[in-house]
């Protein structure tokens, strides 16, 4: 795998291992709270974010379609951690192994979005997938505080 990509997996599974600290220890009540409304539960975010993760890597990138019902990922509900941390890791596996089939001569690549037929290259779905998987990463950290502060707890 070429350098680029290998650091792009290591930035993933350090993403992922956040997320996973993020969820360690947290009681099943915690997984679908969310601190207001309009607000996603660690569920949802996990199930979005992984979903994304493989649409744009996957479905974009790689041109490999799944089946991702995107509103699905906002109906989760009373999943367990486990489903959460096996989303995780079945989802870093798949990433890790479309990237092994890329060069960086493909990152210019162009590629057509199969949800709205807009243009992107391969370089800035990846990147996007990074970015979003970070952003909601932050999220489900302080959804994490947040419940611990509603529960007392610290």
């Amino acid at each position: 795998m070429q350098t680029f990509f290998t650091e792009y997996i290591n930035l993933m599974q350090t993403c992922n291992s956040d997320m996973l600290r993020a969820l360690e220890g947290l009681p099943p009540a915690a997984l679908d709270w969310t601190p207001g409304t309009d607000m996603n539960s660690i569920s949802v975010l996990v199930f979005h974010l992984t979903g994304a993760q493989r649409y744009w890597i996957g479905d974009v990138a790689a041109q490999e379609p799944t089946e991702r019902d995107r509103d699905a990922e906002f109906r989760v509900h009373g999943v367990g951690v486990d489903v959460l941390k096996k989303r995780l890791a079945d989802n870093l596996e798949y990433t890790r192994n479309a990237l092994d089939k890329f060069t960086t001569q493909d990152l210019e690549t162009s590629r057509i979005s199969p949800r709205d037929g807009r243009e992107f290259t391969v370089a800035w779905a990846l990147l996007h997938a990074l970015e979003h998987a970070t952003l909601h990463l932050g999220q489900i950290q302080l959804t994490r505080q947040l419940w611990e502060q509603s529960k007392g707890s610290a």
